[in-house]
């Protein structure tokens, strides 16, 4: 029989082995004689320092009577995978556990391979996105010993008491049964003083997703759940009590339920006497006239909303099974902008099956007219498990092989093009998401918001070749000869718009010193760093 797309797709996705079932209840007598003793690390590698892993705390917080005997070690991508795993065996573990997710996989790979080489007793746990969906021939999973799928909350803790009582698993991939949410011990407790003043605190007032998009991981979940609401209103009042004054919620649909959502941002406003700072990702279709009415007296520098558009595009909507109406969006986005102090960042992807050049092109014109602070243009992932892949053959989605997996070309769209969206990502990202040029970049796009500033891109790629690591002197600099150059009736205004943002940018230096007309460049004589490095021995 002739295997279908859909079919395809869920076989990759069902790679488990079987649900988890423990063996053991409880731990030996005399297991605990050692009270210092270190059995389990919990750790992961985080994009960056600010980041604080609330799933390794959920564990943790789960953990019952091992959690004495577990240490949270956190690092960062730049660690390289050898002092990581040196810090790890500083606590003479028997079980690491380690949080797998796309931004990481590389890195936590390598620290795995070394950790197996270093110390292979030590039985490794993988848990995460990464690692939950088409598990099954994936080099880290081939390394560790063991893998929970799904929410892990509970089942960690079932696994270490098997291996720590000798009784262990015969499958490597084991799945996760299903939290009830109500039975979890919350982790909030578990971020240090230093977390609460130094990073990001990631809280969750629900799980799960009731939309089906299929680029998302989050088209899997059946339903959203909320956690008990007074419960978490509890953990959010001590961690305020604490010190606590960022807050990001991780919540799919923050303003799913009305009521629940009023009650959370009640709470938060009427401790709006000192600064706060609130992220939430919102439904842009779902803004009801007493939420808009809450929403609009906070202060600002209080708010954040991450606003899903993806596309415009009814077709490409329909394709990836996305349900939003668009007149109503579009409404809510430009009220925000106009009637709160919310900050507010809009995402469109590119590259979603159906989509066009010229489609995403009227997308981005259309967002743009709405006035977000931010368009985060991401460029679409395959994350493992996502139904995306259901598409790959009606529109040739090629995809890279390596993390982060992002898409290379489709039917409609050809290698040379994608690279092309991946250069005016990176630059408007520099450029028009920074907040640097607030005054230039309007008049700019003025008239034709993509193609002018796609034509600013191709210039500046074709003037520096880099996509990073341009200073902002630099920056200054490029965009006006740019604009000399492509827009020459616009340059003298343009002129007068980034002189205030100089102004504001705080660089060293008088605006009127910048090297700002084509041919201004001054040549200078460079001396090599390898001849560098050789004057400094033999002076």
């Amino acid at each position: 029989m002739q295997t279908t797309t859909n079919e395809l797709a869920v076989k990759q996705i069902d790679v488990t082995d079987m649900t988890y079932t423990p063996r053991s209840t409880s731990l030996p007598s005399g297991w605990f004689a050692d009270e210092s003793a270190t059995k389990i690390v919990l750790s992961t590698i985080n994009a960056k320092y600010i980041h604080a892993s609330l799933g390794l705390r959920y564990l943790y917080a789960n953990l019952q009577e091992l959690q004495s005997h577990c240490e949270i070690k956190e690092f960062v991508i730049q660690t390289r995978a050898i002092d990581i795993v040196e810090r790890i065996l500083e606590s003479k573990p028997q079980i690491v556990g380690f949080g797998v997710y796309i931004w990481n996989i590389i890195e936590t790979t390598n620290v795995v391979s070394l950790l197996k080489v270093i110390a292979p007793d030590i039985k490794i746990v993988l848990g995460g996105p990464e690692v939950s969906y088409e598990s099954q021939g994936q080099s880290i999973v081939e390394t560790a010993d063991y893998v929970l799928t799904g929410p892990a909350d509970i089942s960690f803790y079932q696994l270490c008491i098997d291996i720590l009582n000798d009784t262990p698993p015969a499958q490597k991939i084991l799945q996760s049964k299903p939290v009830v949410l109500d039975k979890l011990s919350l982790p909030y407790e578990y971020y240090s003083d230093e977390d609460l003043t130094n990073r990001l605190l990631y809280v969750e007032a629900s799980r799960g997703c009731p939309f089906k998009c299929e680029f998302c991981l989050s088209s899997l979940d059946t339903s959203s759940n909320p956690f008990e609401l007074q419960q978490f209103l509890e953990e959010m009042e001590t961690l305020y009590q604490r010190g606590a004054r960022n807050f990001k919620f991780i919540d799919r649909t923050f303003n799913l339920n009305i009521k629940t959502t009023m009650q959370i941002m009640q709470f938060f406003l009427d401790k709006m006497s000192e600064p706060l700072f609130l992220h939430f990702e919102v439904v842009p279709d779902h803004l009801p006239r007493k939420l808009k009415e809450l929403l609009s007296q906070f202060p600002a520098g209080s708010l954040q909303f991450e606003v899903g558009i993806q596309t415009f595009n009814q077709e490409v909507q329909a394709n990836i099974n996305r349900k939003q109406n668009n007149p109503k969006s579009k409404e809510n986005l430009l009220w925000l902008r106009e009637n709160t102090n919310a900050h507010i960042h809009a995402d469109l992807i590119f590259g979603l099956p159906g989509e066009t050049f010229e489609t995403f092109r009227e997308s981005f014109n259309e967002l743009y007219l709405c006035r977000p602070h931010e368009i985060q243009l991401g460029i679409l992932k395959r994350l493992k498990g996502s139904p995306i892949i259901r598409h790959t053959q009606a529109f040739d989605l090629r995809f890279n092989p390596l993390p982060p997996f992002n898409i290379l070309s489709t039917d409609r769209v050809d290698f040379a093009t994608m690279q092309l969206v991946n250069r005016f990502a990176r630059y408007w990202d520099m450029i028009a998401n920074s907040g640097r040029f607030k005054h230039s970049i309007p008049l700019m796009l003025d008239g034709n918001p993509f193609d002018n500033f796609l034509a600013l891109a191709n210039w500046i790629f074709d003037k520096t070749g880099q996509t990073h690591q341009i200073n902002l002197k630099r920056l200054f600099e490029i965009l006006s000869q740019a604009t000399q150059s492509l827009f020459s009736d616009k340059h003298e205004a343009l002129l007068a718009e980034l002189e205030k943002d100089h102004t504001n940018s705080k660089l060293k230096g008088q605006f009127n010193q910048l090297n700002l007309y084509l041919g201004q460049e001054k040549s200078a004589a460079t001396t090599s760093k390898l001849m560098q490095r050789q004057q400094q021995h033999m002076s």
